[in-house]
């Protein structure tokens, strides 16, 4: 109902002015308000359901600078709200309540109006950055999620970087932005010099014969390497030596580089088909020609300090213990680079227009939390630079670790990380187990194609769903036994409920009419509404509250929140269902009922979707 709270944002503002007119200077005087703007209605949605649709706390800021009691000021707002015919025609006379809060509930044909515009629209009531900015299409946004590294297999602590990326992708596309999915994969650096070497000299009929090598021998090979690396003394040397022919562009050690990352590359595309993730790699290797002159910029903007034999720049606000500013090194002793230099030159590329780069408009950066104090002081660096421009937005997205049951990071029994491809198989192997009990106790048959169908779909959404819906600032606990159960803020719960509507198109109850992107079946000729059940006006409340969320996660990159938003709903919806009969109502109060069914499963459907979760008919 975003459109509205600034509607009804513009008609308090308008009010206030009328009461007032004397406030304005004051106000901004003492609140320090925008010049053009002093008053603030300070309209949001109501806390509680009792006290109506939104609550307008302006009139307690004035009573100070109006030396007037607040229930006073709120009276006098109230009255200038009444005269107004484009307010009446919106809400009810308001109410006001303690101090001097407005309370302002929407009339029961608004709410009707707003029902019946989503019923016949594709995006469900959420507009795209295009339409609020006239028509002009926004600059694109780049979200640089995932990234694992080159020979080494991808491990649950990629799930929460390469989940939550791909859900934002979704829900700023939905929006209407161009987005640019990045992977940004270890695929450069001094471990190729060693693993390189390794392989000429242990398999180097993997440098002649295609796929000689697959990635589960690259782990172990990697770790061969390692330790020959930190044991052999003349092993280090020719790896060293290695990394120069690389950097130098020797064409077998290229074409010992470019297979090493292929065969990587094609494991990794297991696990994002998988998934459904959608991901452009640009690696770490394509920013090398672009490091020296990051150097060659900072030295000329003179923020560059060659200290102890190392070029760095020292961070502003940023001291260590000893009280000295602490620096962001991108040039080493030896005239070499570092991840720093990199990630300098990545977002360079990317705020730079074409064709010298992306032309972005806001970069998003999905990284472990461990990460943050790094990335601060490459934003830095970057806007001291003048590479980020003035309206450029970098966000840095942390994220908290995956644990185990016992709280401690997530380890297999014997101690390793846990490979994500295992995790994925048993979260599947557990979908298939429960749902195979299911139905034995239900006394159903299904066929294997549907179980397989079910199992993976529930498994995977299990998974996703309860990474996404956790706060992702903080920690989590993996537990399979939570995330599988058809009860509480799960997966399998949002998709029954999705699956229950559908047993009512099932019984004979006429559904369509849903737009295409929100998983219906085309516009259809709208019902005759009617409402007049409590049930009714909660589900019709919490359905027109989805731009308003999709808002929250598109300014604050926090997916939970949409997830928090579809479970209230489910559970909203499932009281509405159970409390007032759907097929068996009459009319018009029957099509009025279905319609509600249909928009609560298109709206499932489409969040849902922006999670990165299909939905099911049966289950």
């Amino acid at each position: 109902m975003l459109s509205v709270l600034h509607a009804l944002n513009g008609q308090l503002l308008a009010a206030m002015e009328r009461a007032f007119p004397e406030a304005a200077a004051q106000a901004a005087a003492i609140g320090g308000e925008s010049p053009g703007q002093p008053l603030d209605p300070q309209l949001g949605p109501a806390s509680k359901p009792e006290f109506g649709d939104f609550q307008a706390n302006g009139a307690l800021s004035l009573a100070k600078p109006l030396g007037q009691p607040p229930r006073q000021i709120a009276q006098a707002i109230v009255q200038q709200l009444e005269a107004d015919p484009a307010f009446s025609a919106l809400c009810e006379p308001p109410q006001i309540a303690g101090p001097g809060f407005i309370n302002l509930t929407l009339r029961p044909e608004r709410l009707t109006a707003e029902v019946a515009a989503r019923l016949a629209d594709p995006r469900l009531g959420v507009p795209t950055a295009a339409d609020e900015a006239g028509g002009q299409v926004p600059a694109p946004v780049v979200v640089d999620f995932s990234s694992p590294n080159i020979a080494k297999e991808m491990h649950v602590g990629h799930l929460r970087s390469t989940i939550i990326g791909d859900c934002l992708a979704r829900v700023l596309e939905f929006r209407g932005y161009p987005v640019l999915r990045l992977n940004h994969v270890g695929d450069w650096g001094t471990q190729f010099g060693m693993l390189i070497t390794h392989l000429k000299q242990v398999a180097p009929e993997a440098l002649d014969t295609a796929d000689a090598v697959d990635l589960g021998d690259l782990v172990a090979f990697y770790r061969q390497a390692k330790a020959r690396f930190d044991e052999d003394e003349a092993f280090q040397s020719a790896s060293r030596e290695e990394v120069v022919r690389l950097q130098g562009g020797d064409p077998l050690s290229l074409k010992a580089w470019a297979l090493l990352c292929e065969q990587s590359r094609r494991e990794f595309q297991k696990i994002y088909d998988r998934l459904d993730i959608r991901l452009s790699e640009r690696g770490e290797s394509f920013y090398n020609p672009y490091l020296q002159a990051v150097v060659d910029d900072l030295r000329a903007a003179g923020m560059l300090v060659v200290d102890d034999g190392a070029g760095c720049v020292f961070l502003e606000g940023v001291s260590g213990k000893d009280g000295k500013p602490l620096p962001l090194i991108v040039q080493k002793r030896d005239g070499g680079f570092n991840y720093a230099t990199t990630d300098l030159a990545a977002l360079r590329y990317r705020f730079a227009q074409p064709p010298a780069g992306d032309g972005a408009g806001r970069v998003i950066y999905v990284t472990d939390a461990g990460q943050a104090s790094h990335f601060a002081g490459v934003f830095q660096v970057a806007r001291r630079a003048g590479w980020i421009p003035p309206h450029g937005r970098v966000d840095h997205v942390p994220f908290g670790l995956v644990q185990g049951e016992d709280g401690k990071k997530l380890k297999t029994r014997a101690g390793d990380t846990v490979r994500l491809r295992d995790l994925l198989d048993e979260a599947v192997e557990r979908a298939d187990a429960d749902l195979r009990r299911r139905l034995e106790e239900e006394g159903r048959q299904e066929d294997e194609t549907f179980i397989a169908h079910v199992a993976t779909t529930v498994g995977l959404a299990a998974v996703k769903y309860a990474d996404l819906s956790t706060n992702r600032i903080t920690n989590y606990q993996f537990s399979f036994d939570r995330m599988l159960a058809l009860t509480g803020n799960t997966a399998p719960y949002l998709l029954y409920a999705v699956v229950r509507i559908a047993g009512i198109a099932r019984r004979g109850g006429d559904l369509k009419g849903g737009s295409s992107s929100a998983g219906g079946s085309g516009p259809a000729s709208a019902p005759t509404l009617h409402f007049s059940e409590p049930q009714e006006w909660a589900l019709i409340r919490e359905l027109l509250r989805f731009d308003a969320v999709i808002a929250e996660v598109e300014a604050e990159l926090l997916p939970n929140r949409l997830c928090s938003y579809l479970f209230e709903l489910s559970q909203v919806f499932n009281r509405f269902y159970d409390q007032v009969p759907v097929l068996k109502a009459d009319e018009p109060s029957r099509s009025s009922r279905l319609a509600l069914c249909r928009l609560s499963a298109d709206m499932l459907r489409l969040g849902l979707g922006l999670l990165g979760i299909p939905t099911l008919e049966r289950m």
